[in-house]
């Protein structure tokens, strides 16, 4: 493998992993091409007059273990009380012995409690479920029993699953799935999940169904709190605490970055991919665009994170079959944006018994499922990392996330107008009041989110062209056009690294990632281990 080149399209989790393992486990030189001139894709962190944006809110964990070692062996887990666990003199973490104090180290990444909440009806709701007594006061005696039968008649009348909407119906019932999935996918991917492919749910929450959370919800108080970093039993959605970097997600992926340069790797700024050249079933090069000018590089091995559709696009193969670009480039993509709002407080209170600075509402990121409003989902970010902000003891830093499509009514607005139309949303369901707003900032997202309708249901056609050649290797969450987390996208990368050094040509096990049950849940001496992580 000396004297080759491995060139890597996209400097985000997928693609980063990948050239970090090519230099440990290959004599492969890659060379990683970037559109932008920034580390992480979707996972980067967005810096604001000494703040921090997480975008999408990463919490880091996996129930696969070498990449959990991964992590920490980048960054590892604190030795010491944070910033918040002091103000609040919290005794209850156990820390890692040796490891290093977030007061006094940046390289740390810290222990942090999940909590999630939905809200609906101007209330708060518990996600997953709870059985507590504030859970049906809520939902009133009337949804409550509504909820009841039509769970139990889920079970007796199973729906065939030709959409995310039996998928989900299935597991919850219809009133349930109507209260707390139905508007929230619709703002999510703007269509409805009856127009859906299911495949969406059994990615993403495929060991979740009420039954389950109910039975987790009843034996919690017998058992004794985990407080171990890995809770490789739990489902990913009921876990209870995950790792996260001291500055946000794209802390880590900038100092892979680092290990990348240092070993003898390379990764080009501002480097547009537009062509592929391809011979006699191989790629042969790469052409990007830089500054203007054009530039063509040989490559040995491709491994691209690109969209499908710009990939597809970029080859220049001459026999490409009519449906293969048809398919590909009509894939749907939703877009993403974030608008950070610095308040001095919020309105709405903490009514749980977790302590918080200031006794602010401890949610990590809480679900809009409000049909009144636009907004999808708000992140508070003291509650991620007291060191994303200035001052966590007097001013609360948020994340109001938007869904859209590029170059719609709301993508297109001004950021002065869209964020005054933010500000009014988060007013009207009791949140903040503008009064309080010291500060914001706006950030746009492209091909956030692959989407699973339209002509998703034909992918499988682009997929087995792109196997045709031979050394071209489809990554991460656009590179797969799969909705994978961190940990997803970096398993398709170990994995195609894997392929490379053996020299394995099938790519079954690149694709199979994050969709083959057997796959996730059957611990073997090989990569293929559970790697089941949800964030619904």
């Amino acid at each position: 493998m000396s004297n080759k080149t491995a060139i890597i399209i996209g400097a985000g989790p997928a693609g980063i992993t990948a050239a970090v393992e090519m230099l440990k486990e290959t004599c492969v030189k890659p060379i990683i091409l970037e559109e932008t001139t920034e580390i992480g894709g979707i996972s980067r962190t967005v810096k604001y007059k000494g703040h921090r944006m997480d975008i999408g809110g990463h919490r880091f964990f996996s129930k696969n273990e070498k990449v959990m070692k991964w992590w920490q062996d980048l960054i590892p887990v604190q030795g010491e009380p944070a910033k918040d666990d002091i103000i609040l003199e919290n005794t209850e973490k156990q820390y890692v012995k040796g490891g290093p104090n977030p007061e006094k180290e940046d390289r740390v990444i810290l222990l942090r409690q999940r909590v999630s909440r939905i809200l609906f009806l101007r209330k708060f709701f518990e996600y997953p479920i709870s059985l507590k007594v504030q859970t049906f006061t809520n939902m009133g005696f009337i949804r409550t029993t509504k909820a009841g039968f039509s769970y139990i008649g889920s079970k007796f009348h199973k729906r065939d699953e030709k959409s995310l909407e039996d998928f989900m119906v299935n597991r919850f019932g219809k009133v349930l799935y109507q209260m707390f999935f139905e508007k929230y996918n619709e703002k999510l991917w703007g269509v409805s999940p009856a127009q859906m492919e299911p495949d969406w749910g059994a990615q993403r929450i495929k060991g979740l169904s009420l039954s389950k959370a109910v039975f987790e919800a009843v034996k919690k108080p017998f058992m004794k709190k985990d407080k171990s970093i890995d809770q490789k039993g739990k489902e990913t959605s009921l876990i209870e605490q995950f790792l996260y970097p001291k500055l946000g997600p794209g802390q880590l992926w900038e100092l892979a970055a680092d290990e990348v340069i240092k070993n003898g790797g390379e990764i080009k700024f501002e480097s547009k991919v537009v062509g592929i050249k391809t011979l006699k079933g191989k790629i042969i090069s790469v052409i990007y665009e830089c500054n203007g000018k054009k530039e063509e590089i040989q490559a040995d091995y491709v491994i691209s994170s690109m969209p499908i559709k710009d990939l597809i696009v970029a080859i220049d193969d001459i026999i490409m079959p009519a449906k293969v670009k048809d398919i590909a480039t009509k894939l749907p993509y939703r877009d993403f944006m974030t608008v950070g709002l610095l308040v001095n407080k919020l309105k709405i209170k903490n009514k749980t018994k977790i302590k918080t600075v200031s006794n602010i509402v401890p949610d990590t990121w809480i679900y809009v499922q409000e049909p009144d409003v636009k907004l999808g989902r708000i992140q508070i970010f003291n509650n991620w990392s007291p060191y994303l902000l200035k001052d966590v003891e007097n001013t609360v830093w948020i994340g109001l996330e938007y869904f859209c499509n590029e170059n719609d009514e709301y993508w297109n607005m001004s950021d002065e107008d869209f964020i005054k139309f933010a500000i009014n949303e988060l007013v009207k369901i009791d949140v903040i009041d503008k009064s309080d707003v010291l500060d914001t900032h706006r950030i746009k997202v492209k091909k956030a989110y692959p989407a699973y309708f339209g002509t998703y249901k034909k992918f499988d056609v682009v997929k087995d062209y792109l196997d045709t050649f031979s050394n071209l290797y489809c990554i991460g969450r656009n590179g797969q056009h799969r909705y994978n987390n961190m940990d997803h996208s970096m398993l398709t990368a170990i994995e195609t690294v894997n392929n490379i050094k053996n020299n394995i040509s099938d790519k079954n096990n690149i694709w199979a990632v994050n969709t083959e049950v057997d796959y996730h849940e059957v611990k073997t001496d090989s990569l293929e281990e559970d790697v089941n992580t949800v964030n619904v």
